[in-house]
């Protein structure tokens, strides 16, 4: 399936720029936010998070085919079972370099999965994530940083983007969300506070063959000195947050 996005002949200073219209929330969207079997704990974070916008921004519809891409606690993987409904399918990608260092994520994959018979889960190691068919669109929120901790890094974080978008059909799309850094191209704050800088970010996943379309600044936070780590206390879940959707060419 194409996605049917405007094509973006604009540089990123006017992108920042320029406002975006609302966002409209699909029916189906509605529909799998309000679900009676997501965790308390999940739909009191919608406030904060705005997935419904989130996920109109990045057209996400009914039938598609879509990868929670770093999935955590399985957040957005059981919104998205829900807004693909039965026709469509998530596959739920968790680092098996991550379960080992802390086995709660395994765990946590296994309970946003359960009882959900349109997601898979997948677990291999991050140099050899592969889907087994091609997805309409991935998503990865608040972790593509984590592809340049130090048991990876650059070449690693490449390798993974251009795994991403062999990934996709053409026309698929890529939304990347992540903690926004003071500028650093050389990519060394992601290990420290866990940020990134959105400039380094943008030219990394482009290097792969994406072409960014649209930018949102729905997570955007000024209040964010940019500077603490993001499970500092004083930060932890008000931080300056960058939305890139970029899209495979075809």
């Amino acid at each position: 399936m194409r996605r049917a996005l405007l094509p973006i002949a604009l540089p990123l200073t006017l992108l920042i720029a320029t406002p975006l219209p609302a966002q409209t929330v699909s029916p189906a969207i509605k529909a799998a936010l309000a679900d009676p079997s997501r965790p308390k704990a999940d739909s009191d974070r919608d406030a904060a998070r705005h997935p419904g916008e989130l996920l109109a921004f990045a057209g996400i519809k009914p039938g598609e085919k879509v990868a929670d891409f770093m999935m955590g606690g399985g957040y957005f993987t059981r919104i998205l079972a829900g807004v693909v409904g039965p026709k469509g399918h998530v596959y739920a990608y968790q680092a098996s370099e991550f379960i080992a260092f802390r086995p709660a994520y395994g765990d946590e994959q296994k309970a946003a999965v359960s009882g959900r018979a349109n997601v898979t889960p997948l677990n291999m190691k991050l140099g050899e994530v592969a889907f087994p068919e091609k997805l309409d669109a991935i998503i990865t929120v608040q972790n593509y940083h984590d592809l340049y901790l130090s048991f990876g890094g650059p070449a690693l974080a490449d390798a993974v983007t251009k795994r991403l978008y062999d990934a996709l059909k053409p026309g698929g799309t890529l939304l990347v969300v992540d903690h926004v850094a003071t500028a650093d191209p050389e990519f060394k704050v992601p290990n420290s506070l866990h940020r990134i800088d959105p400039a380094a970010a943008r030219a990394a996943i482009e290097k792969a063959g994406f072409r960014l379309m649209s930018e949102s600044k729905l997570l955007a936070d000024p209040a964010d000195p940019h500077d603490k780590n993001v499970f500092d206390p004083a930060i932890r879940g008000k931080t300056d947050q960058f939305i890139f959707l970029f899209r495979k060419p075809g």
